[in-house]
């Protein structure tokens, strides 16, 4: 019996640029329930490549072939809501069902009743993340959906997409997150793909070999083709008849190794502390502060010591920035002292990027006090060579900041916030963008960096690679350090969240079964903070299935239905048995972590 076709099939596209071909010759197939993850350097061609996929885009060569009836969703990186009066429109504009836009909005933190105008880069996006989900597109294209999410949300984005019926093809620089969703890697390199058939978790070692593999390959070219060349120049004349088939094939492996694209260089990127701050750097007791009734951070202590690097998480609006800028001194708790260290000298990189401003060329951006120049570290260096280290090209200097893409942004924020030296590094979001080999080299510089790093993250390992402590704030008022990055934190938050609960916490709520306090704070030892924070989610999630499986019964039980539309009637019957196989994984789960939760 024959395997089903592809989803999705690209034969030998090719896409030239003005400056080259972006991609060669890239061919790959997406099946049904296909979860993979594309991945590569920033300017490779990534969003490029999934709006091809999405069909927005026309190339010079090669096909493209979708199931005939597929559909398939993009989800926008700048959505544009300005025709719309409010979210919601916009969410349902493309026949998205209401109950689903309602479900995916609470999820993600979406006010689907505000008007477009006024709304921030992060809530236009998360709009654009519920739109694309609740269409439930035969092939979901997610481009960056994890960035100006929150931990929760992308927990739950993750149990999303494992559930998801159709096909899933993601770009993200969120390591856990790719780990947690991806069952294959396309892999885009110089313009062609290669493609392993594991999750992301064995990106970095396949990488590696095929790298040295292509290394080796290359050496034993360049071996060849001197050997050849020296042949070529002793004593030609007298053997040029009998030997042009040699001469040949020198030529051809001249022309072949001229093609090949090597990798391309890193960025460079490296911080000078300066003088050494005070051995405290702050120290706040009893910090408060509130907005009308709203109280952002109740009586939060914090010694942060020279050296330290202090991650801060947390849910969207839970009061990171007002945290980071009660800690800087640059706004006044309610009650509370703070004490800031001798000799600081802090740089702030702020993840709205205020200073990039519409018209502002790269160039202007670096070098804001005029000339051609840009202080490095103490040093002047020419504007375009301190750009072409951090991987820009020339004419990028003279372009607008609105002609880069979001990690190419990202990336000159960063190469001007470590030009000047810093004691104390405020980073704000700062993986946002990010390609995983530039996220590598800053996460380097960061651990060799002597100074003091304060650090609001929603990237899980990127904090575990580099936090000597977290703050969990839990949106409530409550700030809560632990030594050691997310994984750590999160261990020594359920300690603590075991502890209140045993103490009169409130009671979790699920489906059909009633626990007493007692029985609860005992399972709230024995599962972990995400499993309790599924557990808590999964009754929605059951009731919207039964919601859904009662409107395509409501829909077959029409008498003329079958007569009037046979497809829609087939369409309807097939939801209704999928609908079913899903409750039925959802309430498995559901038993599984009560067993847990029982022991």
């Amino acid at each position: 019996m024959s395997s089903a076709p592809p989803l999705l099939r690209l034969n030998h596209v090719k896409l030239s640029q003005t400056d080259g071909n972006l991609f060669e010759d890239v061919s790959f197939s997406l099946m049904h329930r296909d979860r993979v993850c594309l991945v590569g350097r920033n300017g490779t061609g990534k969003s490029t490549l999934l709006r091809l996929v999405a069909g927005q885009l026309d190339f010079d060569a090669g096909e493209r072939h979708l199931v005939p009836g597929a559909t398939v969703g993009l989800l926008a990186q700048e959505p544009d809501l300005s025709q719309f009066n409010i979210v919601q429109e916009y969410c349902e504009s493309q026949g998205a069902e209401g109950y689903r836009v309602r479900s995916f909005a609470e999820a993600l933190g979406v006010d689907i009743g505000r008007h477009p105008q006024g709304l921030s880069g992060g809530e236009m996006r998360r709009a654009s993340l519920v739109k694309t989900l609740a269409e439930q597109p035969d092939l979901l294209l997610l481009d960056e959906p994890t960035n100006h999410l929150d931990v929760d949300s992308i927990e739950w984005l993750e149990q999303e997409i494992k559930a998801y019926e159709g096909a899933v093809f993601v770009i993200s620089h969120d390591r856990r997150f790719l780990e947690n969703v991806s069952r294959r890697i396309v892999w885009l390199d110089r313009g062609r793909v290669k493609e392993h058939e594991r999750g992301f978790s064995h990106f970095e070692a396949w990488s590696e070999e095929v790298l040295a593999l292509e290394a080796e390959q290359l050496a034993k070219m360049d071996k060849l083709i001197a050997e050849e060349t020296i042949w070529s120049r002793q004593g030609i004349s007298a053997r040029r008849k009998r030997n042009m088939g040699r001469m040949r094939r020198l030529w051809e492996l001249r022309d072949q190794r001229s093609k090949v694209r090597t990798t391309s260089q890193m960025a460079s990127l490296s911080m000078d502390s300066g003088s050494a701050s005070g051995k405290i750097v702050i120290e706040a007791t009893g910090l408060s502060k509130g907005f009308g009734e709203r109280d952002v951070i109740k009586n939060f202590d914090i010694k942060i010591m020279r050296g330290d690097r202090v991650a801060l998480v947390g849910p969207n609006g839970a009061g990171k920035s007002t945290l980071i800028n009660l800690l800087l001194g640059r706004m006044e708790p309610d009650s509370g002292t703070l004490k800031l260290g001798t000799n600081l000298a802090p740089t702030l990189v702020d993840q709205k990027r205020e200073n990039l401003k519409r018209g502002l060329t790269a160039w202007e951006y670096l070098a804001d006090s005029g000339g051609d120049s840009i202080l490095v570290q103490g040093k002047p260096r020419h504007v375009v060579t301190y750009m072409q280290e951090s991987l820009f090209s020339k004419t990028q200097a003279r372009s607008p900041v609105e002609a880069l893409s979001g990690g190419e942004r990202n990336r000159l924020t960063l190469a001007k916030a470590v030009a000047n030296p810093s004691n104390l590094l405020v980073l704000d979001e700062p993986t946002n963008d990010l390609d995983l080999e530039t996220l590598d080299l800053l996460q380097e510089m960061l651990s060799d960096y002597s100074g003091t790093l304060l650090l609001v993250s929603h990237d899980r390992d990127f904090i575990d690679r580099l936090a000597t402590s977290t703050v969990i704030l839990d949106g409530k008022g409550g700030a809560f350090e632990y030594p050691g990055g997310y994984s750590d934190a999160l261990e020594q938050h359920q300690t603590r969240l075991g502890a209140q609960t045993a103490g009169g916490g409130k009671q979790k709520a699920k489906p059909a079964v009633q626990t007493t306090p007692a029985e609860q704070t005992a399972k709230s030892k024995k599962l972990t903070y995400a499993q309790e924070i599924r557990q808590q989610k999964l009754p929605g999630l059951i009731e919207g299935v039964e919601a859904k499986i009662k409107e395509w019964e409501a829909m077959i039980a029409d008498p003329d239905l079958y007569a009037s539309n046979p497809e829609r009637f087939q369409k309807a019957s097939e939801a209704i048995g999928k609908g079913q196989e899903k409750l039925g994984e959802l309430e498995e789960e559901w038993l599984e972590l009560e067993e847990i939760a029982q022991g």
